[in-house]
């Protein structure tokens, strides 16, 4: 199988960081940087892009990701949220407050991700500020409503890249609203944005197919892959539900064993931003039963990698998923993923197919 290897904007600056450089001249140009650049030495996990244009403030790093590559130059970009961070969980700080009260607009998920920055947001826009979901353009048809979220929508789409590609209309839409004179600036990102996520899916469509079809079941930490499966034909099991504030029973974790044993699944996998506990769980309860389940890499569900690295993009973020499911579930994808860009080689799987 021949995998698509064409280098996206945006990540040009990655590529050329892994190019081998020799010492004195890479201290030399770090020095340079640090002292001429301003480069950040602490702050946020996510920081602020420099410019001297509009102020934008965004939630989860997947938000932070979009509005910076649509926005570029022209804005200035501060994400509350950066690597790790549990959205579900997470509680609005002073310091953020403060960041969106100096902003002269903000841009979040929505669809209840952000559940306890709500108030904020709200009492925020009832002020006159701009507030804007990036989902709220997605038709209510395309979304998933589990009878378990309390009559709420699933709010993880950027699970679907095409999904996820249809934010790009709102984003360019309203940073064109607060500042009119970057209108084509604003409207040339985002037609290359959907280019490179169209690729993306493509990718992630191709690898996820490979996959031998009775071990295409992904078995994660909390429900955060639904769209991910919709999209992509791939069966989804969860310990946890959509939001990661309720915890699994032993009833749910039993479930899951006997689901695992039946099906002769070889994988399951944590995510970066919920605690591994009871997918490990569920490993020891099959191998009670005598039947061995690895755990696969870490998956990046509700925030992407640290900022700075491939899996600090969404497209990295995305790539990185898709390879280690396809690799880990016996399927066929290339171990540094599509542009050969992931920070680590992905084992593929040792079991049967």
């Amino acid at each position: 199988m021949a995998f698509q290897r064409t280098t996206s904007q945006r990540t040009k600056g990655i590529v050329m960081s892994r190019i081998a450089v020799p010492q004195p001249v890479l201290a030399f140009g770090i020095a340079l940087c640090v002292v001429g650049c301003g480069f950040p030495m602490g702050g946020s996990d996510v920081g602020p892009s420099r410019s001297k244009g509009p102020r934008v403030v965004t939630t989860v790093s997947m938000v932070t990701d979009l509005v910076r590559e649509i926005g570029g130059d022209r804005i200035e970009v501060i994400g509350l949220m950066g690597e790790g961070v549990d959205p579900h969980l997470y509680k609005p700080t002073t310091r953020d407050v403060k960041e969106v009260s100096r902003a002269d607009a903000v841009f979040y998920c929505g669809l209840m991700l952000e559940g306890r920055m709500q108030d904020v947001l709200e009492k925020v826009r009832a002020g006159g500020k701009p507030v804007h979901a990036v989902t709220e353009s997605i038709d209510a048809g395309r979304l998933r409503s589990p009878g378990a979220f309390a009559g709420h929508h699933d709010p993880h789409v950027w699970m679907d890249v095409a999904l996820w590609s249809d934010c790009v209309e709102t984003v360019v839409r309203r940073l064109s609203e607060l500042d009119r004179e970057g209108h084509t600036v604003y409207r040339s990102n985002g037609d290359r944005v959907r280019g490179e996520l169209a690729e993306l899916d493509s990718y992630v469509r191709e690898v996820i197919g490979t996959i031998p079809e009775r071990r295409r079941v992904l078995v994660t930490a909390h429900d955060a892959f639904g769209y991910f499966g919709k999209a992509y034909g791939i069966g989804v099991r969860s310990a946890q539900g959509i939001s990661t504030e309720s915890e699994p029973g032993v009833h749910d974790i039993n479930r899951l064993v006997d689901f695992l044993v039946e099906r002769r699944i070889a994988a399951v996998f944590v995510e970066s931003s919920v605690p591994a506990s009871n997918v490990r769980a569920v490993v020891e309860g099959a191998a009670g039963r005598g039947w061995r389940v690895e755990i696969g890499p870490s998956l990046y569900s509700d925030a992407m990698g640290a900022a700075g690295t491939y899996e600090g993009t969404y497209i990295g973020m995305i790539d990185h998923n898709a390879t280690a499911i396809a690799r880990s579930l016996g399927g066929r994808a290339p171990e540094r993923g599509r542009l050969g860009l992931l920070a680590e080689s992905i084992p593929a799987s040792d079991s049967g197919g």
